[in-house]
């Protein structure tokens, strides 16, 4: 049975990442941040509507796993859902046109905060469902296996996505068959706004993988170094055909579990001491202690970014609404499916 044991052991062989590497964390996480905060503001001016989850805190989760992960791997989340594709490389363009429901947008408005889309980045969704996404994350990891592309497939929940059943069907075959899936629980302590305590007999999430014999060990995922090990060495395992890992990605949300979360569940206090171990501020240290870069260039990343994210919003806004002839296309692959109708 996999103990986290053995996984802690080779956690602590640090490795040393190139400069490369900082600023694509830093860039990216920040582009995420600020895409984030822009999000928020216009939720509130009632740009965007419906449902809308925020991932201000929890960069490091995506970060690290891209720049862990090849090209060609495949990603699949809940529906906190909009800085995945952006880490991948996802227009801020398409994702800001997508929150306002435009044509324009990465799912061609139609799907919104929850249902983002990205093929050519291979970001398969944004998922609604609570688990949903789970066993088809082990589907794609199938897919990628049978047909021998030596890719794999990420697949992230929620801490409360892992008392549905789906999770555990979905661990059981693909620990059985050898699936090459990641399983990433964002654990950011509060599903909706219920704490883990209070609605799991078991806290330490990661350990549930080892009923089926699953590699399984948590990480600080505050810590987007140790984000890029753990799935570094998931993904060797996935590749060499040894079958799917567990992550429990310790992380924390500083908005509420959506925008309409009021938020009275946790202490201001708990909050802040979350900020003082910010994922970004992280790196931005590191950055800086190692010479990679000066202040005056992390500045001027950080105004490129500014940019990026206000002409997101203009393109959103000049962009058009789809037809109202685009709602029933894209139900099924084949174009001429005959069962559908007006």
């Amino acid at each position: 049975m996999a103990a986290a044991s053995s996984t802690k052991s080779k956690a602590k062989e640090k490795a040393e990442f190139s400069k490369e590497t900082y600023l694509f964390w830093f860039e990216s996480m920040l582009l995420m941040r600020k895409f984030e905060e822009k999000a928020g503001q216009l939720y509130g001016m009632q740009k965007i509507r419906g449902f809308c989850h925020l991932y201000i805190g929890q960069e490091a989760c995506a970060a690290g796993s891209v720049s862990a992960l090849r090209r060609g791997d495949k990603y699949i989340t809940a529906y906190r859902d909009h800085a995945h594709p952006l880490a991948l490389g996802t227009s801020p363009n398409k994702v800001m046109a997508e929150l306002y429901g435009k044509e324009t947008g990465a799912s061609k408005g139609k799907g919104g905060s929850m249902h983002i889309f990205d093929k050519e980045n291979h970001f398969l969704g944004g998922h609604g469902i609570v688990g949903a996404q789970v066993p088809l994350g082990a589907g794609i990891g199938f897919a990628e296996m049978y047909n021998k592309t030596g890719n794999l497939c990420i697949c992230y929940m929620g801490d409360g996505a892992v008392r549905q059943g789906a999770f555990h069907e979905a661990l059981n075959l693909a620990m059985l068959w050898k699936i090459p899936v990641i399983f990433v629980i964002e654990n950011n302590g509060y599903a909706m706004g219920t704490s883990v305590k209070r609605t799991s007999n078991v806290t330490e999430l990661y350990t549930l993988g080892e009923s089926y014999d699953m590699p399984s060990e948590p990480v600080d995922a505050m810590n987007v170094e140790a984000v890029h090990e753990a799935v570094s060495r998931a993904a060797e395992r996935a590749r060499a055909g040894e079958g799917p890992t567990l992550l429990e990605f310790r992380t924390y949300r500083y908005k509420g579990h959506s925008m309409s979360d009021p938020q009275k569940y946790r202490s201001k206090e708990e909050v802040e001491e979350y900020k003082h171990r910010d994922p970004i501020e992280s790196v931005r240290q590191a950055v800086l202690e190692k010479k990679y870069a000066s202040i005056a260039d992390l500045d001027a990343i950080e105004q490129k970014i500014n940019a990026q994210v206000e002409e997101s919003v203009k393109f959103a806004e000049e962009s058009n609404y789809p037809d109202p002839s685009e709602a029933m296309k894209d139900i099924y692959e084949q174009s001429d499916y005959p069962f559908i109708t007006d």
